[in-house]
């Protein structure tokens, strides 16, 4: 068969594929040139078939035949002189008495055979890479697509189409070979991107996904310094962008906090430190929290929240220059109960004391009792290694400390704890960190390091002495039922097998009863259990060795931790359009206080919602996820082990609005007029005030040498009322960079970020500066005014006149049209004949007798709309 014959049959082929239009019962012809791979597979097809050759297996014959026709890939058709709907005749010598086959096939060989067989959808053999590149620099995108009928493949930046008509010679896009490629010429920053290609047929669609990061020429001048960071004077700047607010989250979720961390200069083979806190509490990473940095976004990850995880969450970034803080809060509200009205679960679950003989467990009560009180708390143990749950306390524990005894000494367990209402049993809280069941002393000796040396030393024997009284008695830990007492060994040398007997006497009684009559214990910490509620003791320790039993210590007295008292008068404060802060004034007499829980209702409603679900120690707390216009109460109630307290007085209501805040960094610095050592700059009124006028600005500036900026220096002590100023005692043909503050009654905002780098040299054009301080005014349906102030450098003459200019805000540059033909000299304007609806931008030039100057930055988008009032 010839090339152009060949070429037919297989454009013949292809066609019929992509229409479907094979039909039922219809024998395939392929004779286009196939790979060894699908002739073998085509052919384990064939032969997987039910096949009858007069009575018998086919033979040599037929596997001759099947041979030819797929591993030679020649056309069978020469081969065949009769055909029949269930029979083919053969002639072919090398085949000789068995020419004539009978092959039953099922019909549906040939319905598997058309769509399935040739089409299938695209696939990506090789994904395009991602890219960093220097300015000026090409980059090339190239990535090798499969897919039958053949993929039609797009390129994306940020989710736009790429059309390289309309950016000639910025884009060349090549296909070849299922090869695809896109070529971005002289890269500069705006090419920085995700990119996205996508193959499509009929089949169905995929993408692939590069990114390309333009680094800028400043940033090689920062890589080629070698040596220490301090040894060239670098002043790193740290900003925090894209940063997480106030955030809600549910018992079990995960969560992501992160910022972007932009740092200047920056330095590839520096990386700054980067620490998460909770409510000043470093965090470290564990299975409850994970830490990543990516080399511009730190990003802090809750993999399973709990009401611990609830709190201020600040990230510190830290560099050879000082560090940079951003704090939000985080609120974690309860899971959904498993029994309808059942309470909270506990949380913060420790292990206060740990012994061979016992270990106290503690906990704090939940915000939500479910609409009824908390009856108790059970407490379950599990040991270390196993799954297997034991409830410790029979009937429910009021008080939130609960001594476990029964363990196994040297084993140990993880605890945590579950409350009940008469609604029923709340879900268990996070079990406690492991802690095993041994004597301090017996876990410091096993947990010493190994120095790989045995030191064996001989004393002179000496004999014993009754030792003295015990030192220091004192009851760490006292409740209605039990205490813990601790104390120190006698001062006196030459003591051996010092051990202790504790004794106890109901006050106002002088019957001492010895507590641990069986055996002395060695550990100087002892716990009594089973005390008589509502009775005070007094207790006190001997010492006793081979020798005897010694004095005494002097007696204390156990003290029982009460209840606290309701907290005092609560103030509300507006804070923002969702938050409010609330303070008050603390319990009186509060013994281990854990801390306060807040509620708060909006007025009338007579429904309370917890604001905090974890307990505050502080007297002022912000109140979020409030609704903005609402007016709300609040209530206050402390908590400690023993209990929860009465609430506060209801406080008087406030709405929810916001509240004077310091301004935002004020934007868009420019120079406005340059002699040999000043330069007048000019900026934009912050996009957010704070709720207050602004009552001045301060401007900062730092010199700028071989590309490394150094420190900054304040420009103004007082501050200035005009978006403009002239900043003094500069240095000709030096390179500055500024950053503007603004302040308001609140106080003083951040300050902006650094500007372009300026030269300072005098200006000689003889055309005047730019205007400055655009404001727009009166804005109606087809007018506004528009004001602005005379540009400071005058050129060679006096200004005589300005010209505006407008466009639409989304048009090209070259839509920009001039309002007024001829130049007027007030400097206002009112601009008619708008569209309604319509955004519009604005700029102002001015003219002198040498002619027209620079325009004026561009203002902000305004839409023409007649606003109500």
């Amino acid at each position: 068969m010839s090339d152009t014959e060949e070429t037919r049959v297989r454009e013949t082929a292809g066609y019929m594929a992509r229409r479907n239009l094979f039909t039922k019962g219809l024998e395939m012809e392929r004779s286009e040139v196939i790979s060894r791979k699908e002739a073998m597979r085509e052919s384990a097809e064939r032969i997987s078939l039910n096949k009858r050759v007069s009575g018998r297996v086919l033979t040599k014959g037929v596997n001759t035949l099947i041979q030819r026709f797929y591993f030679d890939c020649r056309i069978v058709l020469p081969l065949v002189h009769e055909t029949t709907k269930n029979r083919i005749s053969c002639d072919d010598p090398n085949l000789g008495s068995q020419g004539n086959i009978l092959i039953h096939e099922h019909e549906e060989h040939f319905k598997r055979m058309n769509e399935d067989s040739l089409m299938h959808p695209p696939e990506f053999v090789i994904k395009p890479r991602s890219h960093t590149v220097w300015e000026k620099q090409c980059v090339r995108l190239h990535c090798t697509v499969s897919g039958w009928p053949d993929p039609r493949v797009i390129w994306y930046k940020n989710n736009v189409a790429i059309d390289p008509i309309t950016s000639p010679g910025k884009y060349k896009l090549e296909s070849r070979y299922n090869v695809h490629s896109l070529e971005i010429n002289k890269c500069d920053f705006d090419d920085t991107a995700q990119y996205r290609v996508s193959a499509m047929n009929s089949q169905g669609e995929q993408s692939a996904f590069a990114s390309v990061v333009v680094k800028s020429n400043s940033d090689f001048v920062a890589l080629c310094l070698d040596g220490p960071i301090s040894e060239y004077g670098i002043t790193f700047q740290t900003h925090i962008v894209d940063k997480f607010g106030v955030s809600f989250g549910r018992e079990g979720e995960t969560m992501s906090l992160g910022c972007t961390v932009i740092i200047y200069p920056a330095l590839h083979r520096y990386q700054p430190e980067i620490q998460w806190y909770r409510d000043d509490v470093l965090l470290t990473p564990s299975k409850w929290t994970h830490v990543h940095w990516s080399g511009d976004r730190a990003t802090l990850t809750l993999t399973h929240l709990n009401k611990e995880d609830e709190g201020l969450y600040t990230l510190r970034v830290i560099t050879k220059s000082g560090y940079e803080t951003y704090s939000a809060y985080v609120f974690v509200r309860d899971a959904d109960a498993e029994v309808e009205g059942a309470p909270g679960a506990p949380l913060d679950v420790r292990c206060l004391d740990a012994n061979k003989d016992y270990i106290i467990v503690s906990w704090k009560q939940p915000a939500i009792d479910g609409g009824n009180p908390i009856v108790g708390y059970f407490v379950d143990r599990c040991e270390v290694g196993t799954n297997h749950w034991v409830q410790c306390n029979d009937t429910p524990v009021k008080f939130a400390r609960f001594p476990v005894t029964g363990l196994v000494e040297g084993r140990s367990y993880i605890f945590r704890v579950r409350a009940v209402n008469k609604s029923g049993m709340s879900r268990p809280s996070r079990v406690s960190e492991p802690v095993a069941a041994m004597d301090p002393a017996d876990r410091l000796r096993t947990s010493a390091p190994w120095t790989g040396q045995i030191i064996v030393t001989e004393e002179e024997p000496s004999e014993s002495v009754v030792p003295g009284r015990p030192l220091d008695l004192q009851v760490t830990e006292a409740t209605k039922n039990y205490v813990v007492l601790s104390w120190k060994p006698p001062g006196e040398k030459g003591l051996e097998g010092v051990m202790y007997y504790v004794e106890k006497c109901v006050v106002g009684t002088d019957s001492w009863q010895r507590v641990n009559t069986e055996l002395p214990v060695k550990s100087p910490r002892f716990a009594l259990f089973d005390l008589a509620e509502g009775k005070s003791y007094h207790f006190r320790v001997r010492c006793c060795n081979a020798a005897g039993v010694g004095e005494p210590s002097e007696p204390t007295e156990a003290t029982t931790v009460d209840i606290p008292s309701a907290p005092g008068k609560v103030v509300p404060t507006r804070n923002t359009d969702t938050s409010v802060v609330v303070s008050w004034e603390a319990s009186s007499d509060a013994k281990e206080l854990v801390g306060y829980y807040i509620e708060a209702s909006i007025l009338d409603s007579g429904v309370w919602e917890p604001c905090n679900n974890k307990p505050v120690k502080a007297t002022r707390f912000v109140c979020h996820g409030l609704v903005t216009g609402e007016q709300y109460v609040f209530r206050v109630r402390a908590v400690n082990a023993a209990g929860l307290s009465q609430f506060s007085p209801v406080s008087e209501p406030v709405e929810v609005k916001a509240a004077i805040a310091s301004p935002a960094p004020p934007y868009g610095i420019s120079v406005l007029e340059c002699v040999r050592d000043s330069m007048v700059l000019g900026w934009k009124q912050p996009t957010f005030i704070g709720g207050a006028d602004i009552t001045g600005y301060f401007v900062d500036y730092r010199e700028v040498i071989d590309g490394v900026p150094g420190k900054w220096h304040e420009a103004n002590i007082k501050a200035v009322s005009e978006r403009a100023y002239r900043v003094s005692d500069l240095q000709e043909n030096k390179k500055y960079q500024f950053q503007v503050r603004a302040a308001n009654m609140a106080g003083v905002g951040i300050p902006s970020l650094p500007s372009e780098t300026f030269l300072c040299e005098e200006w000689t054009i003889a055309v005047p500066g730019p205007p400055h301080d655009l404001q727009i005014r009166e804005v109606r349906g087809d007018s506004l005014v528009l004001l602005w102030k005379p540009p400071v450098y005058q050129g060679r003459d006096p200004v005589n006149g300005f010209y505006v200019d407008i466009k639409e805000a989304d048009a090209p540059e070259e839509a920009w049209r001039g309002v007024n033909t001829k130049a007027v000299e007030k400097q206002f304007i009112k601009i008619k004949n708008l569209k309604e609806g319509e955004t519009y931008v604005f700029r102002v030039r001015a003219q002198n007798k040498a002619g027209v100057g620079k325009a004026s930055d561009v203002t902000e988008p305004i839409p023409a709309l007649t606003k109500p009032g």
